[in-house]
């Protein structure tokens, strides 16, 4: 999840856990605390991408592949996250210091923003199809989402209009929503979103709007009403990959019926619970090769998705919904083989949900991110041996295609 939809969302609840608790002795002091709960939960809504700082622990693209969304993006690891935080704050703001000696309602209420953040940002990561790992070191394997885009407006407006109208300076406060409203139509103007995708969010817009105006300053009605969209939106998106991803794993079958499909990995257009892209590796245990695709298909084959996101055209229509851009045969033998003699592949794997081995550039990459416009930033060369040794302090993340590796790999295609 982007880190603005990371900070709204932080915003928003902390906003709810503010308004959810008894108010402090004095007007000053319950300002002071609406500034400490928002802020704590925006930071603890941010704080586990901080592993970034470890990438340049292993060479790339393997720091970057394996430590982001790694140890810091656990279960375990968020308690000492959340002491760390709240230690900073107690340090570096004398003011909230004070506070906290003197009020057992602003500590509960850190305690809430913070842990509430931090939990926030793992369950948002898990939407998309990126994946993360979040009971390691009990469980090493990543689990995947595949129910959100990267960027998603809805929370934008649903968490950010009800945001936007507690500001008490009415000039600000207008200046906030007519700069969301601007951002949205941008998108829709630039084709990322479709058109009844933006009348959809103008009417949640105005609703979380009208919630917020009739709760008052103190009031958390329209917060609780986006929060309230926001799961809805997720439930629907969880229903609808599912729905798509029978659609497509049917239609695979349907096109090679001797082939097993191993994983098609789902990823949602922004707001548009009818269009997804895909990607899929499938395999045959008599053939020497495996074969990856990806594509595009709407749950209602009449919708056009997005123009700017799609991209391309489809090369050939698996099935009336389906429609394949591309697909690769890679050799299932040499990946194997290159992931015993080849310690660098064999850390890369423990990423790579769909690894393409291309033989003619001697590259690995993940099928994922085939289409990302500056390019497959997964990319890794397999030539040759490690001259530097093998990488220390690699994490031992189950590989997300075992099954993949170790197949039979006999056959001819």
């Amino acid at each position: 999840m982007d880190n603005l939809s990371h900070s709204i969302i932080g915003a928003a609840v902390g906003a709810v856990v503010q308004r959810s608790l008894p108010a402090e002795a004095d007007s000053g002091a319950q300002r002071l605390r609406q500034r400490l709960l928002i802020l704590a939960c925006v930071l603890a809504s941010n704080f586990p991408d901080l592993d970034l700082l470890l990438s340049p622990l292993l060479q790339q693209p393997l720091g970057y592949l394996l430590h982001h969304r790694g140890f810091t993006h656990t279960a375990l690891l968020a308690i000492p996250q959340g002491l760390l935080l709240a230690a900073l704050l107690w340090l570096g703001w004398p003011a909230a210091r004070t506070l906290l000696s003197n009020s057992r309602t602003a500590r509960r209420g850190l305690g809430l923003a913070i842990g509430m953040g931090l939990a926030l940002h793992l369950a948002m990561d898990y939407t998309n199809s990126y994946g993360l790992h979040p009971w390691y070191p009990f469980n090493a394997r990543w689990f995947y989402g595949d129910m959100v885009f990267i960027v998603e407006p809805l929370f934008w407006v649903v968490l950010g209009v009800p945001l936007a109208m507690l500001v008490q300076r009415p000039g600000l406060r207008y200046g906030c929503l007519l700069a969301l409203a601007g951002v949205v139509l941008a998108c829709a103007a630039k084709a990322y979103l479709l058109w009844p995708a933006v009348l959809v969010l103008v009417v949640l817009g105005a609703s979380v709007a009208l919630a917020q105006r009739r709760a008052g300053a103190q009031g958390r009605a329209g917060l609780l009403l986006g929060l309230a969209l926001g799961g809805a939106f997720l439930a629907l998106q969880a229903g609808t990959s599912m729905l798509a991803r029978q659609a497509v794993t049917a239609a695979l079958q349907q096109h090679d019926p001797k082939a097993q499909v191993l994983d098609v990995a789902m990823t949602a257009f922004p707001s548009m619970p009818l269009c997804w892209s895909y990607a899929s590796v499938e395999s045959n245990p008599q053939h020497g090769y495996y074969r990856l695709r990806r594509g595009v298909l709407s749950l209602t084959p009449a919708l056009a998705c997005p123009a700017a996101l799609v991209g391309e055209e489809a090369s050939q229509a698996l099935s009336p919904q389906v429609g394949e851009f591309a697909h690769v045969l890679a050799p299932l033998a040499a990946l194997q083989q290159l992931q015993q003699r080849n310690c660098v592949v064999d850390a890369w794997l423990r990423f790579a949900r769909l690894p393409v081995l291309l033989l003619s550039t001697g590259t690995l990459s993940d099928y994922r991110f085939a289409a990302t416009p500056k390019g497959n930033f997964t990319t890794l060369t397999t030539a040759g041996q490690p001259t530097a040794g093998c990488p220390a302090g690699v994490p031992q993340w189950d590989y997300p295609r075992q099954d993949l590796l170790t197949q039979p790999a006999n056959g001819i295609l």
